[in-house]
């Protein structure tokens, strides 16, 4: 009796610990989110930030579902904390295309904790990531934003047409903006993550 009490204060601190670390790295990547930056040559609504690290963080040392998680809190905190102004569009694309970057690196990564692993899972992730930006922009986020803000999609169009000239309608769009973008974007993470992740380790894992 008193070895199944023991293991489910075990159980119960372990789940205390998982949901403190999770909220922790969510807080961690809205203050991240904050730091916005335009990328030359890209449209001026497609802006670089580095709050899907401590996703990513959690996500190889939490689990995939982690990292999906914190995705979400992240975005939930800057809808509540710092307000939107896409009508929730921008963020509902950053939390399906960011989800999706960091369960497949956690994903791959689970199979087998090692380097290897973890740089294929992020390879894989940057074009699982770009696959479904292609999709949701085509399909789901630009006709929805120009719906919910009252935008004609041709005036979305010509802000992709003013960084580069070969952008003329909503497949070149994503062609040569969005994919383009979320390309590097994967990278960048990938490379944060994987000079930092071993230093980090240890507090992770604690």
């Amino acid at each position: 009796m008193k070895q199944v009490t023991l293991s489910n204060q075990s159980s119960s601190l372990s789940a205390t610990n998982r949901m403190v670390k999770i909220s922790v790295l969510s807080v961690i990547a809205f203050i991240i989110m904050l730091f916005e930056m335009v990328v030359p040559f890209f449209p001026a609504f497609l802006k670089m930030d580095f709050s899907d690290v401590p996703a990513l963080l959690g996500s190889f040392a939490l689990g995939p579902v982690a990292g999906v998680i914190i995705q979400l809190l992240k975005n939930i905190l800057h809808i509540v904390l710092r307000g939107t102004s896409t009508a929730g569009v921008g963020e509902l694309s950053n939390f399906i295309v960011g989800g999706m970057f960091v369960f497949t690196a956690g994903s791959i990564y689970k199979m087998n904790k090692n380097k290897k692993y973890a740089m294929i899972g992020m390879i894989v992730a940057t074009i699982v990531m770009s696959a479904v930006g292609i999709l949701t922009n085509l399909y789901l986020v630009v006709p929805f934003y120009s719906k919910a803000m009252g935008i004609p999609l041709d005036a979305i169009v010509n802000m992709g047409t003013v960084a580069n000239a070969r952008i003329i309608d909503l497949k070149t769009l994503i062609i040569y903006g969005v994919t383009p973008f979320n390309i590097i974007k994967g990278v960048a993470i990938s490379i944060v993550v994987t000079l930092i992740y071993k230093k980090l380790t240890p507090i992770l894992h604690k």
